[in-house]
């Protein structure tokens, strides 16, 4: 039974890989964005907690992201594993989810810190471009549009989106190491940690991942 955590900036490809090491390791892959989600549709009492905090505009507590979370992992479809992305996202939610581990005498399996430098997740990210009618994204170097800035399929003009602009995009990454470095310290020093090259194709990465899951 494998227990994986991946970690990796925004732009790195975390949900490609993720879809795949799923879908091989037989692994339910977990946001913890789909378990807020779930909870506050639901009504939970934890979910009507969050949804407090997140109304108001605020962070929602390290201590009630790890309620949630592993409130999540206790239910039957974890039992043959499972992929956290997005969580831990501090210290504080590892030391505490290692410890939450420990008490069921379980451990985490590995944590997957997929890496690439800032030059070439920004190349990624201000180079894509979306057609607003039917959803078809491009990319003017990798997978650039016949007509330049013309959709392939339906021929409306495509957008780049305020989310990949180079402002924005710079300030995410800046957040994301704040954020993150002493996340990867953390599990470097618990022994945890296996770094992927992030720069290199989605099939080259991949097996990357899967040299260091094993079968």
């Amino acid at each position: 039974m494998k227990r994986v955590v991946l970690l990796g900036p925004p732009g790195v490809g975390k949900g490609t890989q993720a879809g795949l090491i799923s879908k091989k390791y037989d692994l339910l892959h977990i946001s913890t964005g789909d378990i807020f989600r779930a909870n506050i549709k639901e009504g939970t009492p934890l979910g009507k907690t969050a949804a407090g905090y997140m109304e108001k505009g605020l962070l929602v507590p390290d201590e009630l992201v790890c309620d949630l979370v592993e409130d999540r992992l206790t239910k039957d479809d974890c039992e043959n594993g499972y992929l956290l992305d997005g969580f831990p996202r501090t210290v504080f939610q590892a030391e505490r989810f290692d410890a939450w581990l420990a008490a069921r005498g379980e451990s985490l399996s590995v944590v997957l810190d997929i890496q690439a430098s800032n030059d070439i997740l920004m190349e990624r990210a201000v180079g894509r471009r979306l057609c607003p009618k039917c959803g078809k994204s491009f990319h003017v170097k990798y997978d650039p549009p016949k007509a330049e800035g013309i959709c392939d399929n339906c021929g409306s003009e495509l957008i780049q989106r305020a989310d990949d602009r180079a402002e924005t995009v710079s300030k995410r990454l800046q957040v994301y190491a704040d954020q993150t470095s002493p996340l990867v310290e953390y599990y470097k020093g618990t022994g945890k940690l296996a770094e992927v090259e992030g720069s290199r194709t989605v099939p080259e990465i991949f097996e990357d991942i899967c040299a260091l899951l094993g079968e």
